[in-house]
């Protein structure tokens, strides 16, 4: 049996949620792997109950900086000795540099700092680059999230390919499905799914409901995500006022997956016009769904949907606003794209993912027991 430790500490919100809240219970239930899944307090709430009976380490809440430098790199490390473990998976770029060497899944995308120009989050960035880079030269594996993941990393470093890097693509939840009947639907709703940071563009979304609203006059847009950079969330208010569309654009914040799940099954169109993606889970959900999906025809999302998406290029909110109004007006094609939808992913599970993910962690773990 492998025992692993999972080191958690770094998923509050969005992707890193949801890949442990899939992931952890399908791993749970392996007789092969032997886990312990270490969080932080303020986790307490969120990921704890996700650990799906596992024993659990609950660390005290400290800063990101404390967290990173010691936390991480003293506290993780010592935990992992002491329970002999073989393996530490830190599903994030980045994890302890001592001790036992890791794996790590690569899932942050540097292009991410080419659109900041606040100078706090410029230098996160950084020390986010280079922590990456110094897990990436310790760790026996490095699982990434996508093709498009693993050629943006090589790239960023001026890597040839690596065998340790192996892509494992997520997986969608089977409460993510069509509603059982078609006309639960409302008509001229566009949903978009995201926590608000800056690399999502959904500027561009608004925009197109704003160039689509004399055609359309019962259009609206819903955004559900929590408001984790209060200085774009205010940006997005303000452009929605400036554009005259503020009754028409929503912002729900943070739902539940079973409300978020709900609002994908309502939409009439879903709109993903994000910058930087290294794979995409809302994408994913909303093919699932059955809702015709626009979304950008860049990063990971075009690997992720293939032909069962319509595309437009990102910031461009005319190209949206196109592919929208194709999709509003031609029924026929709108049930043909959410079939399509529906065929693309089903072949994304949480099982494969979870098969393939303790598949790397028992191949690192055997490097390991060789190197002893």
């Amino acid at each position: 049996m492998t025992r692993v430790l999972i080191n958690a500490v770094h998923a509050k919100s969005g992707g890193g949620v949801t890949y442990l809240r899939n992931v952890l219970p399908l791993l749970a239930a392996r007789g092969d792997l032997d886990l312990t899944v270490a969080i932080q307090e303020d986790q307490r709430d969120t990921v704890g109950p996700l650990a799906a009976g596992l024993p659990l380490v609950v660390l005290p809440r400290w800063g990101k900086l404390a967290t990173v430098l010691v936390q991480e790199q003293v506290v993780l490390p010592r935990l992992a000795h002491r329970l002999k473990a073989a393996v530490v998976f830190s599903p994030a770029n980045y994890g302890p540099l001592f001790g036992v060497r890791g794996v790590i899944m690569l899932r942050n995308a540097f292009e991410v700092a080419s659109l900041e120009r606040r100078l706090d989050k410029r230098l996160y960035w950084q020390a986010v680059r280079w922590l990456s880079a110094a897990s990436f030269a310790r760790c026996r594996r490095a699982i990434t999230v996508s093709a498009h993941a693993g050629a943006n990393f090589r790239a960023a470093f001026g890597l040839k390919d690596d065998p340790r890097i192996v892509v494992v693509h997520h997986g969608v939840a089977p409460a993510f499905h069509p509603p059982a009947e078609a006309g639960r639907r409302t008509p001229y709703l566009l949903l978009a799914v995201s926590d608000l940071y800056v690399q999502k563009g959904l500027e561009t979304a608004i925009a197109a409901v704003a160039e689509l609203a004399p055609r359309f006059p019962a259009l609206r847009l819903e955004i559900a995500g929590r408001p984790l950079d209060p200085a774009y969330h205010a940006g997005l208010v303000a452009l929605a006022a400036e554009l005259g569309v503020s009754g028409r654009v929503a912002f729900l914040g943070g739902l539940p997956p079973a409300a978020v799940a709900e609002r994908y099954r309502a939409a009439d169109v879903f709109v993903f016009p994000s910058l930087v993606e290294t794979f995409g889970n809302p994408v994913l959900e909303a093919l699932a769904s059955g809702v015709p999906v626009v979304c950008s025809d860049a990063a990971a999302m075009p690997e992720v949907a293939g032909p069962a998406a319509l595309y437009a290029p990102p910031k461009d909110a005319g190209a949206f606003a196109a592919a929208i109004a194709r999709l509003l007006d031609d029924r026929n094609l709108w049930a043909a794209m959410s079939a399509r939808g529906v065929a693309r992913a089903a072949a994304f599970t949480w099982e494969r993912t979870a098969e393939a993910t303790a598949r790397v962690l028992t191949e690192a773990a055997i490097l390991a027991r060789a190197a002893t």
